[in-house]
């Protein structure tokens, strides 16, 4: 790390690079003049060590470094080195002399004329090349840009984020400075393209002209309101100037100017400061009018074209801004060289149309009843929602709704089953008729156990119910059996599926302990004990109950803290964490080490290292284990030997569990807020991405989403609402 060695001109050293002055500090990281060996003068961008401790935040300046390094051009400045592992992680990019925009506005005052032209220009020049690189800055503001002698450069890909935006970080990491932000950064974070540089380019050029920005608010909270509802100031901006910013600063993102249209523009601007005017935007001939509008119904990177952008908000209503990275990666449509490289097409071959359930269309249902307790509308945030499927209905339940059986062709729902919608759970699956779940007893009934409930597919009719431990799970398992522990967790059952009815039962204890649960892997029964008075990396205890009687034996068992993931080849697999005695982001983002394998025959084990060691939650789907991080990695490693076949960055925050469809040879997503993701199963190429859900409901920030195929169907739960679409939706 940077230290002082008391030596004239020198202040430290990092990476190789003498620093040699400290030209700045932001919300991220300090930044100093520093020389190459060579006596190459850089600018090095150190990480605060309090965010050097940060797993998440590494990653994402991991994929920042990435994202800058593709940036090069004549108006930018490029990443000449980096290392995001280093004790304090740094980037080191070209040394620009010359003021900010900001530094050189507030001292000298506005520019015009030849000045704000030749800004303007090499502005929309460095966009191209930014935009050409497939990143979206999302952070253009005067304190980013550098006003060389050759030009203007621009600097600061999201790596040092808006220091000067910290009231707005309450709830998360600023992803702009609201000043010039565009409105959909405010609506929609994850979901912004290009044209919301656009947007800030407007602002920007505001600041120049006048000193102001259009949209200076008295807190960052007024700003957001007036950026996503109100018209701009613009008094004292210049003729045809003026006319151009207002397009740029249109609340819709298909709406505002290409650079290639603006780049025409602005080469017309006069040389020679004019006074300001009122009057509108300049006249574009009519070919160019054309053919823009051309390009506007041809343009495959964003489902909204055409569609105006809403975005109201209630006045003194804080906006929560969402935990994001300030690079974006452009979502490029698929090619012909994507498919060449190994992939496939999201719709597969032409042969393979999808299969539907009879009367199918896309449908959105929400699952919230309305049900009065006290004259209070209940509709409560939760955790554990989703869909099982079943013949041609999925039954879904959720905190926060009751459960549904709907119609996977067209949303309806056609039973409920319930009265307390803060009390069910994710069904446990339906079979023969019968979908079984779980709920929490009534608020009067004081001590009463979690309920095991069999409800008639059918019509709805509940046909048993017994009580079971609320802390424990329950999972089907093959020999029509529901293995349970009763209250107190001192036995396992397997509960007879049809009747309710005791099928055997079998005291909970191992060599390790008697604190255990149940865990059903490949479709066979199993319990994992452990001594609760224990130390926290103490041993465990792995048993194999027999199917028919209960008999338990045991097996080699994996070390405390292992996630089981299911049964490769009818042997259950786990996930070995990295560290036993502590959880990153409430276990979602944990680092693996190894996979265990183990024999349910002979008791043995095999250990099998993970290469690369991924993170995040661990899925295995036909042998291959699938870790999905929250900030949307997802990594591929093979079960049989650890070995790491791809990963992908995929800028999709929040994912559900991937679904396979062999069909399509595709991997399936969504997210909190009901975007949906395809990737490609071989070699992780995202294939499409659709926009979010106009509206999930208050709980999605909460819920953990979820996504099933009904045939090729795609069924999700994001928030309270469910909904269906095609498999081969590709932009």
């Amino acid at each position: 790390m940077p230290q002082h060695t008391g030596e004239q001109g020198s202040i430290g050293s990092i990476g190789g690079y003498e620093l040699v002055d400290r030209l700045g500090s932001g919300g991220m990281g300090v930044v100093y003049l520093a020389r190459s060996v060579s006596g190459r003068q850089v600018a090095v961008k150190v990480v605060h060590a309090q965010y050097a401790l940060d797993e998440e935040f590494r990653a994402r300046f991991r994929q920042e470094v990435a994202a800058a390094r593709r940036v090069s051009g004549a108006f930018t400045a490029p990443v000449v080195d980096a290392d995001p592992d280093a004790e304090l992680p740094w980037m080191a990019t070209l040394y620009v002399p010359g003021r900010t925009l900001s530094e050189m506005v507030d001292r000298e005052g506005p520019l015009g004329g030849r000045e704000l032209r030749a800004l303007a220009l090499g502005l929309v020049e460095a966009l191209k090349d930014i935009h050409q690189a497939g990143v979206v800055h999302r952070d253009l503001k005067p304190s980013n840009v550098l006003m060389a002698g050759d030009g203007p450069r621009v600097i600061d890909f999201g790596i040092s984020r808006a220091a000067d935006s910290q009231a707005l970080t309450v709830t998360g990491r600023l992803i702009g400075t609201p000043p010039f932000m565009s409105p959909e950064q405010f609506a929609s974070p994850r979901d912004v393209t290009a044209a919301s540089d656009v947007f800030s380019l407007g602002s920007l050029l505001a600041f120049a002209a006048t000193g102001n920005g259009p949209f200076d608010g008295g807190s960052p909270y007024v700003t957001g309101y007036q950026v996503m509802n109100e018209p701009p100031s613009l008094d004292g901006v210049p003729q045809p100037l003026r006319g151009i910013v207002e397009r740029c600063l249109d609340k819709d993102p298909a709406v505002r100017p290409e650079l290639a249209e603006l780049h025409w523009l602005f080469r017309e601007l006069p040389e020679t400061s004019t006074a300001p005017s009122a009057s509108g935007p300049p006249t574009v001939p009519e070919g160019r009018r054309a053919a823009r509008k051309t390009e506007g119904a041809t343009s495959t990177g964003s489902g909204r074209r055409g569609r105006r952008v809403r975005l109201l908000v209630a006045a003194g209503v804080a906006l929560a801004v969402a935990v994001s990275a300030s690079v974006y990666l452009v979502t490029r449509p698929r090619t012909t060289e994507d498919t060449s490289a190994g992939g496939t097409s999201a719709s597969g071959s032409a042969a393979a149309a999808p299969a539907f359930p009879a009367g199918w269309r896309p449908w959105q249902t929400s699952l919230v009843r309305a049900v009065k307790s006290d004259s209070v509308i209940v509709d409560v945030d939760g955790l554990d929602s989703g869909c099982v499927p079943g013949g041609s209905s999925v039954y879904c339940a959720g905190t926060g709704f009751t459960v549904a059986r709907v119609d996977a062709a067209s949303g309806r729902v056609l039973w409920r089953f319930g009265s307390n919608p803060q009390s069910t759970r994710r069904p446990l699956g339906v079979e023969n008729g019968i979908v079984y779940t779980t709920d929490e007893p009534d608020a009067d009934e004081v001590g009463a156990a979690l309920r095991l409930l069999a409800i008639d597919a059918d019509t709805g009719e509940r046909l048993w119910t017994r009580p079971v431990d609320a802390g424990r799970p329950a999972a089907l398992f093959d020999g029509g059996g529901i293995l349970v522990m009763p209250e107190g967790g001192k036995e396992f059952v397997a509960v007879n599926a049809r009747t309710g009815e005791d099928m055997w039962r079998t005291p909970a204890k191992s060599s390790a302990g008697t604190d255990c649960t149940v865990v059903v892997m490949g479709r066979a029964p199993y319990g994992m004990c452990s001594d609760e008075d224990g130390p926290a990396d103490g041993p465990m205890g792995f048993l194999r109950l027999d199917p028919a009687d209960g008999t338990p034996r045991e097996l080699k068992a994996p070390p405390r803290g292992a996630a089981p993931l299911g049964a490769v080849g009818g042997q259950p697999l786990f996930a070995l964490p990295r560290q036993v005695d502590w959880q990153s982001s409430d276990g979602r983002d944990e680092a693996y080490e190894a996979l265990q394998k183990v024999n349910p025959t002979t008791g043995a084990a095999v250990r099998i290292p993970l290469a690369g060691t991924p993170r995040g939650t661990a899925t295995v789907i036909d042998g291959v284990v699938y870790f999905v991080r929250p900030d949307g990695t997802v990594t591929a490693n093979r079960a049989t030997d650890g070995t790491r076949l791809w990963q992908r960055e995929t800028q999709v925050e929040n994912l559900s569990a991937p679904v396979l469809s062999k069909k399509y040879n595709t991997l399936y997503f969504a997210n909190r807020y009901g975007r949906l993701l395809a990737l490609d199963r071989t070699t992780g190429t995202e294939q499409w991405t659709t926009d979010k859900l106009k509206d999930p409901g208050s709980s999605a920030e909460q819920t953990i989403p979820s996504l099933l195929l009904t045939k090729d169907a795609i069924v999700a739960v994001a928030g309270n609402k469910a909904f269906s679409t095609s498999p081969d939706r590709a932009p």
